[in-house]
């Protein structure tokens, strides 16, 4: 699939508002600092689509964005450590709770987790409620250029292994980097599949 185009279309924060769900839909989310926002830029191939900083926790809106004129990207806040109040991202994962509960063309949420790391708590602790909620997901590691080949694959198979605990099934996986674009081609053929099964 070829990004033709990339538009943004309303940032908000009940879900009520969000576009009409006439197309299929894919959003993105991960724990603050993951580096969500560089990778929708560098799947989008537009610098400045997203809004990066160094400091966690800027997205704090829904974020739609129209691809192609065919499907809607989602750049949703960051879960976990943020330098914001309490209140804030409480207010944050109730309305992105809100939203991926109730949005009926939401096809896939990629949730990212960063490569570098060995499974942190709180990724499993929300990858565990998708599944108890039924919520199609998928599962992707960033910043895969910050490491060896060697310890990339280790600490994707640790994740492998933390998962099968709780899962007979792993779900689909992809190793990516915003960097030197490794695995943009592959996410984005599986949306394209998605898109084409639903269809």
């Amino acid at each position: 699939m070829q990004i033709k185009s990339a538009e943004f279309i309303i940032s908000n924060t009940d879900y009520k508002k969000c576009p009409k769900p006439d197309k299929p839909e894919y959003a993105f989310i991960g724990r603050s600092n993951v580096g969500k926002s560089s990778l929708v830029n560098k799947i989008t191939n537009r610098t400045k689509l997203a809004k990066v900083s160094s400091k966690p926790g800027k997205t704090q809106l829904i974020n739609h964005f129209l691809i192609n004129q065919e499907w809607y990207m989602v750049d949703l806040p960051g879960y976990g450590y943020a330098k914001v109040a309490k209140s804030s991202r409480q207010k944050w994962e109730k309305f992105v709770q809100d939203y991926l509960l109730t949005r009926e063309n939401l096809y896939c949420l990629f949730v990212l987790v960063d490569a570098r790391h060995e499974p942190q708590k709180i990724d499993i602790e929300f990858i565990r409620w998708l599944g108890e909620k039924g919520i199609p997901f998928s599962l992707v590691h960033t910043k895969s250029d910050k490491l060896s080949v060697q310890k990339l694959k280790t600490n994707i198979e640790l994740y492998k292994s933390e998962l099968l605990k709780e899962w007979e099934e792993l779900p689909p996986s992809f190793i990516t980097s915003s960097v030197n674009g490794n695995g943009i081609d592959e996410l984005l053929e599986y949306i394209n599949s998605v898109t084409v099964g639903n269809k």
